[in-house]
């Protein structure tokens, strides 16, 4: 057996996701550290700061539901645009004939995934959107 097939699929199934799990986690504990730096450095330069009020400062920023939104209408118009592009393509290749049934597979598959996502996506912005709406209404 060749050494070069089984160092590759190892290399990228094994090696490479615990390589980014270990920078991602080595980054989040870098990044709290120089936050603990700052707020001791704080605390011990002036006693009168408020720790709490400089922690939260520090804090992670919340987004807000308006972003949120957003970005579930964004992501629904994507995903459904790219299956509605994909479907598109296997239509056009189809009456073409320059594709085989075989590969028709393939797209039908994208085009309905792609559709299904989008079409979760733009049912999540819509039922949360009137939520949001009877929610601010009934208060």
């Amino acid at each position: 057996m060749d050494l070069e097939a089984i160092l590759i699929p190892l290399g990228v199934c094994v090696a490479l996701p615990v390589l980014i799990v270990w920078l991602v986690y080595r980054s989040r504990t870098n990044k709290d550290n120089r936050r603990a730096e700052v707020l001791i450095e704080a605390i011990k330069a002036n006693g009168g700061i408020d720790a709490d009020k400089l922690a939260e400062a520090f804090g992670e920023k919340r987004r807000t539901m308006k972003d949120r939104l957003a970005t579930y209408l964004l992501r629904g118009c994507i995903f459904s645009l790219s299956g509605v592009a994909a479907g598109i393509a296997l239509a056009w290749m189809g009456f073409a004939g320059s594709m085989s049934v075989d590969d028709m597979g393939f797209y039908i598959i994208a085009t309905g995934v792609l559709l299904a996502v989008g079409a979760g996506y733009l049912i999540t912005y819509y039922v949360i959107r009137k939520q949001e709406f009877t929610d601010d209404c009934s208060e």
